[in-house]
């Protein structure tokens, strides 16, 4: 005797194993072409009967702007779902917290058709979207926090650690922080996982960003200058301090808004080795000098 479970196609009434559904545009196009009222779900041999009587292109492009619209809702979802996960962050429900941030992360994950932690900064290139990166970065933050409280959430908090390190740089967050991960890393019960974040961090951050972006090249010449100059010169004075805090909070978007006008970077070369000359030339008559 079979185990085997059958539905009716409301069409053919066939009894097959599946039917198969059928997105309202495609439905709304086939009932333009005369069909009349076309069900929800029809077995494979009705939905082929149906569709062929439709041009192959206008199926697609209905079902494209299906998948675009399912899309656009989810994108509006994540609101709510961000709403709900710091509320529950004040509550201290942090493992309800925990639950809705997947959640968060998991429709950005859909709408950009990427797989479980496969969504990177480069996915956001969108003008439009690009402040999302500040969001994601404090979603991670506190999901590495959280994940702290229990061994058996060593794994999630390592991929937690190395997303957060890929995202924070491209945010105005990244010295705040880097500073309460420094202060994290002396209580964490997992601090070799918060320690080596920091160390990602810190190894991203001494990039220029603005200058690599220029020059397509983290090695470039004029990139290495300018890094020199920030860590021997900048670095050892507390108004330079400030001035490299400055920098790196503006600089990442900056940097990714030239990866997406690239035929501005010639100028900005220009402008830089102009920089560098006169860094050059002051460092001259300052050692001169003394």
């Amino acid at each position: 005797m079979s185990d085997s479970v059958t539905v009716t196609c409301p069409s053919c009434n066939q009894a097959v194993s599946s039917l198969r559904l059928i997105s309202e545009p495609v439905q709304k196009k086939l009932t333009e072409q005369g069909l009349g009222e076309v069900p929800p779900e029809l077995c494979e041999n009705c939905y082929i009967n149906y569709t062929s009587k439709v041009a192959h292109g206008a199926i697609l492009l209905a079902e494209f702007k299906a998948r675009e619209q399912k899309k656009l809702m989810m994108w509006k979802s994540r609101v709510n779902l961000l709403k709900k996960a710091r509320a529950l962050m004040r509550e201290r429900a942090y493992a309800d917290a925990a639950i809705a941030y997947e959640k968060y992360l998991k429709v950005l994950e859909t709408v950009y058709e990427v797989k479980a932690n496969e969504l990177t900064p480069q996915h956001l290139k969108n003008t439009a979207r690009t402040q999302e990166l500040t969001v994601i970065a404090s979603v991670y933050w506190d999901l590495l926090r959280i994940y702290d409280t229990s061994e058996r959430y060593t794994a999630r908090m390592e991929v937690v650690a190395k997303k957060l390190a890929e995202f924070l740089p491209f945010t105005p967050l990244l010295p705040d922080i880097l500073k309460k991960a420094q202060n994290f890393a002396k209580v964490a019960k997992k601090s070799h996982i918060v320690n080596l974040f920091i160390d990602t961090v810190q190894e991203k951050k001494s990039r220029c960003f603005i200058a690599t972006s220029a020059f397509n090249n983290e090695m470039a010449p004029e990139v290495r200058y300018l890094e020199q100059f920030r860590d021997h010169v900048l670095n050892v004075h507390w108004l330079g301090k400030k001035v490299v805090v400055l920098y790196y909070f503006f600089s990442p978007r900056l940097a990714e808004w030239l990866d997406q006008n690239p035929m501005l970077k010639p100028v900005i070369r220009s402008v830089l080795r102009g920089i560098i000359g006169v860094l050059k030339s002051w460092a001259i008559l300052n050692k001169t000098n003394n």
